[in-house]
């Protein structure tokens, strides 16, 4: 699903490792192995999440150094 997103921002849900829902908006830098490397803007930081953990994403446009 967000493997096709890279480059834009997408809004989430996400299942934490301690199993926590979260929303969050991310910037999508890239996707491999089941991994995604994004900047979370929730944290205010770069994060790796479990792509299986994503439980609902929704697209929102290109990333061009500011938020969709």
């Amino acid at each position: 699903m967000i493997e096709r997103w890279v480059g834009e921002t997408a809004e989430i849900i996400y299942l934490d490792r301690h199993g926590q829902l979260s929303q969050r908006v991310i910037e999508i830098r890239s996707v491999k192995d089941g991994r995604a490397s994004v900047y979370c803007h929730k944290a205010g930081a770069q994060r790796v999440l479990i792509v299986a953990n994503i439980l609902s994403a929704r697209r929102k446009g290109k990333t061009h150094g500011k938020e969709a």
